[in-house]
């Protein structure tokens, strides 16, 4: 029985203590929550009111640093800059800037090149930074990103300057043949000649603007707004006559395939001229005698099925350095060549924009000296694609009717058959 007691005693006394520590830590804890945190003091009682709120919504990257150059409040974007890291200003130039608005309390600001991170290519990230006093301890900095800005502007600037050259060379060539007309004026075969080099520059001058008016035309319009099932032999059949006469002088073989009765959706008179400038700088780039093949086909992808239409030339190709550039605007692989067939430099630069307005893509194969593939991918149109399936499911409900698989049943469905891919030369 004394043992039990003591057992016992022992017990009431283990619980008693372990009663008093737990109200120990309790105190403890809620004094701890009661006391304000580095960050709390930094935000609450250092900021003005009102102050936090406000950088939260700014779109520029905003930094608030304490009289030891510390930082109080830093927004998300001026952490994805790299401004801020380890709780410092990491950009001494703004560092300095923010020291000295300190001082004298003057509002400073300067445009830097910062490095961008993670990227390892040597790539500058252009900012303003403007600094200013912010009560009579803090200072605040605000960072705008100014890359794209930059990039757009050069865009432009590159933009007016190649229009200016692109358009100067047939005006001058005009001035100067039309004073050679002028004193020629008793030469009727020298007349006749320089006549016929003016209609060749003036065509050249006509040709470039309406596609500078076109390219124009397929940034700033949405072509979906008039958007309708497109038949793409339709585009294939006006694609080969726009260059016929080329490629007969050339005695070029064009050939058009691939499968039947495919339709896109979207505007139907920029998906013709976008396809026609593909085959046409493929006639333009093939040697004579070469073959120049348009080719179209359904594909299944994982966000839809597609139409492929691809256009392949026997020409001088293109070389590694030059594909990552077809794309942009008044840039040819060939210039002498250019000049010779009166090519502008904005035909590529008018396909990637139609063909990226409509939803699809446009990617090159190219070898020099074994020829250049440009293939076009676009949305199949969805009654299309629904025509097609009906005509599948009622061939195979109907294995009698396997003779009329493959055309859509005309009293339910409003296209036409296509015809069959066929040889032009």
């Amino acid at each position: 029985m004394d043992v039990n007691a003591a057992v016992a005693a022992a017990a009431a006394i283990a619980g008693v203590l372990t009663g008093v520590i737990a109200m120990l830590a309790f105190r403890f804890s809620e004094r701890e929550q009661k006391r304000p945190t580095r960050t709390s003091l930094h935000t609450d009682a250092v900021l003005p009111p009102g102050v936090d709120t406000v950088l939260s919504v700014l779109r520029s990257s905003a930094v608030v640093l304490d009289e030891a150059d510390a930082v109080v409040k830093a927004s998300s974007a001026a952490y994805a800059l790299g401004l801020v890291r380890g709780g410092k200003l990491a950009v001494e130039p703004m560092l300095q800037m923010a020291r000295d608005t300190r001082r004298d309390g003057e509002i400073r600001q300067v445009e830097l090149d910062l490095p961008r991170r993670g990227t390892g290519r040597g790539e500058a990230l252009a900012v303003s930074a403007r600094v200013a006093p912010l009560g009579s301890r803090l200072v605040l900095l605000l960072v705008e990103d100014l890359t794209e800005a930059r990039r757009i502007e050069a865009v432009r600037r590159d933009f007016v300057a190649n229009v200016s050259h692109e358009l100067k060379t047939p005006v001058g060539a005009l001035s100067l043949l039309s004073e050679a007309v002028m004193d020629a004026s008793d030469d009727p075969e020298a007349v006749q000649r320089f006549a016929g080099r003016m209609q060749i520059e003036a065509t050249r001058l006509t040709n470039l603007v309406q596609e500078l008016i076109d390219l124009s035309r397929v940034q700033n319009d949405d072509p979906l707004e008039d958007a309708e099932p497109v038949r793409v032999d339709e585009l294939v059949a006006e694609a080969i006559d726009r260059c016929r006469h080329q490629a007969g002088t050339k005695q070029i073989t064009m050939a058009a395939g691939g499968t039947a009765d495919l339709h896109v959706w979207g505007n139907r008179g920029q998906l013709a001229a976008a396809l026609g400038n593909l085959v046409e700088n493929a006639v333009n780039y093939s040697p004579a005698r070469t073959r120049v093949g348009i080719a179209a086909r359904g594909i299944t992808a994982p966000g839809g099925d597609l139409i492929e239409i691809a256009v392949t030339d026997q020409g001088i190709g293109i070389s590694e350095k030059d594909k990552e550039r077809v794309f942009e605007r008044f840039y040819r692989v060939d210039p002498a060549r250019s000049r010779a067939t009166g090519g502008t430099g904005l035909g590529l630069a008018i396909v990637k924009h139609v063909v990226a307005s409509h939803g699809g893509e446009v990617t090159v194969w190219s070898a020099e000296g074994q020829g250049s593939t440009f293939t076009v991918r676009l949305p199949e149109a969805a009654a299309a694609r629904a025509a097609r399936d009906r005509v599948r499911d009622r061939a195979q409900q109907h294995p009698a009717l396997d003779d009329e698989a493959g055309q859509p049943p005309t009293d339910s469905s409003p296209y036409e058959s296509l015809p069959a891919p066929e040889v032009l030369p």
